[in-house]
């Protein structure tokens, strides 16, 4: 079993105290951000201060301006430019080997230099904190992250976080999005991106189906992907792509306007017809139901609760958004494991990841697993139960070769209590996780550090 605690550069840098500190914790590796988004964290420990600002994104290593190129990370105010390496060898002094923990496409300061390259959702409103991985030059700046981290950090190991898209939920500023009631399959929907490389991607309902969803409508799309303008008359206008427009009356059928200028009938049953299409599909999937002797049927959203899951929300759509969707976070994994490999043949690479295809954030989507990949570490700040399953899952997911590690929480709503967390490590390791990564060495109250160091001496004793 490896345990691994996570830190920031600024809980070692200025505290001589903090190595042994943490060496006594009975954790053979640390997770040392080298580049991370931005925070307000407490140093419980730090003989400096008790609460840090970091006002936005940094790397923690020395930048040389000419590895980069569109996209340059800022270097920090509040701790020296090469913190990284600073906290590195005061680690590895007292015997802790170091891993690399790279935050990859979360940067609010990239993303509002850079608002082309974000994830928008389906009402076109931007997530600044999300680079969207459908851009090359998004790919290339953690490309270049990763190179850098490996050649300047010399790492005992590299930790990929936010190795996809990040989606709507994210603790930022004052957060004031929960009275809007929506469901988790909601805040799903409102992930998906469409930003100007991905909107393309998708089969031309897909927009609007989402808004339909989130709205509680029920889905009539127009051929641009809006929702048809409302008339105080009891009808509603959709506008056709030779720019005239159809009438929707509240009879029982409603006209859906196609790009060819025709009409579709539909009952309002809770099924609705799928546009024609004039224009060449986004993908081979596409284009075989588009070409096909009957139209695509649209799911209709229940208006009062809405749908339970993504899939249910957008129906036959699910299986080719899904593809779309997975295929951009495969993509730069296998870029980066590419220049890892190159890089640092030798350095074990961990993936923060989720076999929920339609996941966004920091655990990444990883429905079909990746053999080249070390270690698979799945979030475990849930339900015990519900984060075994994903364990699990994982397990099913990974090859012989391959470790399940659990990211394992140690702070609120966690008690600091040695028996509950030893339970918690027992189960985890019974879904088959073989590494506990431990979060958070440098935010821990003493207290809760000893209930740690307590519960995995206490598993030790008792597995």
């Amino acid at each position: 079993m490896v345990n691994v605690a996570y830190l920031y550069p600024w809980d070692v840098v200025g505290d001589p105290s903090a190595p042994r500190r943490l060496a006594e914790l009975g954790v053979e590796a640390v997770a040392l951000a080298a580049s991370y988004h931005s925070t307000r964290a407490a140093t419980p420990y730090h003989p400096a201060h008790r609460v840090l600002d970091v006002p936005y994104p940094a790397f923690y290593l020395p930048i040389r301006e000419s590895s980069w190129g569109r996209l340059v990370p800022a270097a920090p105010t509040w701790t020296p430019a090469d913190a990284y390496l600073q906290a590195r060898d005061a680690l590895k002094a007292v015997g802790l080997k170091v891993h690399a923990w790279t935050v990859l496409t979360h940067n609010s300061r990239l993303g509002a230099a850079h608002p082309d390259l974000v994830v928008r959702n389906a009402f076109g409103d931007a997530y600044p904190y999300a680079l969207c991985p459908s851009h090359e030059d998004v790919i290339e700046y953690c490309e270049n992250l990763v190179r850098e981290i490996l050649d300047l950090g010399e790492p005992d190991g590299l930790i990929l976080e936010a190795c996809g898209p990040m989606g709507f939920g994210h603790t930022s500023v004052h957060e004031k999005t929960s009275g809007a009631d929506w469901t988790p399959a909601d805040t799903d929907l409102l992930s998906l991106c469409f930003c100007t490389n991905c909107a393309s991607r998708y089969p031309e309902p897909t927009r609007f189906v989402i808004r339909s969803a989130i709205d509680r409508t029920t889905p009539t799309p127009t051929p641009d992907g809006t929702a048809p303008t409302p008339r105080t008359n009891g009808t509603t206008t959709a506008p056709t792509t030779n720019g005239t427009t159809t009438n929707s009356t509240t009879n029982g059928t409603t006209k859906d306007s196609a790009t060819d200028g025709s009409a579709t009938d539909s009952a309002t049953d809770g099924r609705k017809a799928t546009p024609a299409t004039s224009g060449a599909p986004t993908s081979p999937a596409a284009k075989a139901r588009t070409t096909g002797p009957t139209a695509r049927s649209t799911p209709a959203t229940p208006p009062a609760t809405g749908p339970t899951t993504v899939d249910q929300a957008l129906g036959d759509l699910a299986d080719e958004v899904r593809e779309i969707r997975t295929a951009l976070t495969t993509t730069l994994r296998r870029r980066l494991i590419s220049v890892a490999r190159r890089t640092a043949p030798n350095v074990p690479i961990t993936v923060h990841a989720n076999p929920d295809p339609w996941a966004t954030g920091a655990f990444a989507p990883l429905p079909a697993g990746d053999p080249d990949v070390d270690v698979l570490v799945g979030n475990c700040w849930g339900a015990p139960a519900t984060d075994a399953a994903r364990l699990t899952r994982l397990g099913e997911l990974a090859t012989a070769s391959q470790r399940v590690g659990a990211y394992v929480l140690a702070l609120p709503p966690r008690p600091a209590d040695a028996e509950v967390l030893a339970d918690q490590l027992r189960t985890y390791a019974k879904a088959g996780a073989a590494e506990f990564h431990l979060y958070h060495a440098g935010l821990a109250s003493p207290q809760r550090l000893q209930a740690l160091t307590k519960a995995l001496n206490l598993y030790r004793e008792l597995r």
